[in-house]
């Protein structure tokens, strides 16, 4: 996980009025703020989201395509190798250890559920689903209100006084106090695209 700018950890943060005015000017910024991965079901945009880890969302909607045309369902999957699985994901950085998660996430659900669930805790349970990716995905497909602090998301709460820590756990529980519950899930895509697309890293 990325830190945080030394300069912007220990300051103090602004208080909720800003926060809203913040977030305000950033959904005009970027009104059209969503889910960059492609998917056609919860099966897709899970192992998307898996596979999306440093790496951009672009890169596994090139992979991802050919991969799910392989692997229609997550039953596909669950009966793959890593050796077969590896060709389709080789250009994505940490590709060994993310077919070994995705075939992993794929067997526990057919062995242990029977279909991919929509809870946290049964989500973080899976291989290859930590904190943030279960966030988006009960976010995306399950329209269940929360952030998903990736490293925009830290970076820019951090830029913007939103939170001080370079602890991603601080920082969502920062931003959920800072924000309604109804809008957390809007508040995680403007603050991504914010760093994604204007206040990046390499030129902050």
């Amino acid at each position: 996980m990325e830190k945080a700018n030394n300069e912007n950890i220990n300051q103090q943060k602004i208080d909720k009025d800003k926060a809203l005015e913040i977030f305000d000017t950033l959904n005009q910024m970027f009104p059209n703020a969503c889910c960059e991965l492609n998917y056609r079901n919860l099966y897709e945009l899970c192992i998307a989201v898996i596979l999306s880890a440093q790496t951009t969302d672009a890169q596994v909607n090139i992979v991802s395509k050919d991969l799910f045309e392989k692997y229609p369902s997550v039953e596909d999957l669950s009966k793959a190798t890593e050796e077969e699985v590896i060709p389709y994901i080789a250009r994505l950085g940490l590709f060994r250890n993310k077919a070994k998660n995705i075939i992993s996430f794929a067997k526990m659900v057919v062995t242990k559920y029977g279909t991919i669930p929509g809870t946290f805790d049964e989500l973080v349970l899976l291989p290859g689903v930590g904190r943030k990716t279960a966030n988006v995905i009960l976010a995306e497909y399950f329209n269940v209100p929360r952030i998903a602090v990736d490293t925009h998301v830290l970076r820019v709460a951090n830029k913007l006084r939103l939170s001080n820590s370079d602890n991603p756990l601080i920082v969502e529980k920062d931003l959920m106090n800072l924000y309604p519950e109804k809008i957390w899930s809007r508040v995680h895509l403007v603050l991504l695209f914010f760093g994604r697309y204007f206040c990046t890293a390499k030129k902050p």
